[in-house]
């Protein structure tokens, strides 16, 4: 294309200053990357006191579940049935909790060659998404539980589905659509097409 563009020809010798660096371009994909943490200590439900929510940054596709304990043994099952579901991740981002830095969760990153990227006490922005979805979950959990605290257990997979199905500005869809290609057209809304 230089060769034919009279200007650049006209422009005289380019040297290697005047060269741009040729950067790979980052490919992401969906579930490659997920953002790891607990919510809680939360009134008793059912024995469950802690929320583990785990994020994909990419379609923000949330995974979480109710835990009796926030402690290392917990997590990595959560990660094999995560992992064995959407696949191997190439990162997972969580803050320094002792549940996310110990030999338990380094054994399970090395076996499924997952890197594991932490969050400082210094920007604890950088697993920022899962603490937007941690405050979204929060908020649907606060509204459909209300006077009885302690269903918040129960009350989990209805919030994770309002959340799944609710329309995000940046990825200008829902992350249902997102992951399943096709938009969620509950009963009720078969029923009454006036909703």
């Amino acid at each position: 294309m230089i060769k034919s563009c009279d200007a650049c020809q006209r422009q005289g010798k380019i040297s290697h200053r005047d060269e741009m660096p040729q950067n790979a371009i980052q490919v992401c994909e969906i579930f490659d990357v997920w953002g790891i943490d607990f919510m809680g200590p939360f009134p008793s439900s059912r024995g469950n006191k802690y929320i583990l929510v785990a994020v994909d940054y990419l379609s923000k596709w949330v995974k979480a579940k109710a835990l009796p304990t926030n402690d290392a043994r917990v997590v990595v099952k959560f990660l094999k049935s995560l992992f064995s579901r959407f696949g191997a991740s190439r990162a997972i981002i969580s803050d320094r909790g002792t549940h996310f830095c110990n030999d338990k969760f380094d054994k399970v990153m090395s076996k499924y060659r997952v890197t594991h990227r932490l969050s400082t006490a210094y920007h604890p922005q950088t697993s920022g998404q899962v603490e937007v979805t941690n405050r979204g979950l929060k908020r649907i959990l606060e509204r459909t539980v209300g006077e009885n605290r302690a269903s918040w257990s129960d009350k989990l997979d209805d919030a994770l589905w309002a959340f799944r199905t609710a329309y995000k500005t940046l990825i200008g869809c829902t992350p249902y659509k997102l992951v399943y290609g096709k938009s969620c057209h509950l009963p009720v809304e078969l029923e009454h097409k006036a909703y």
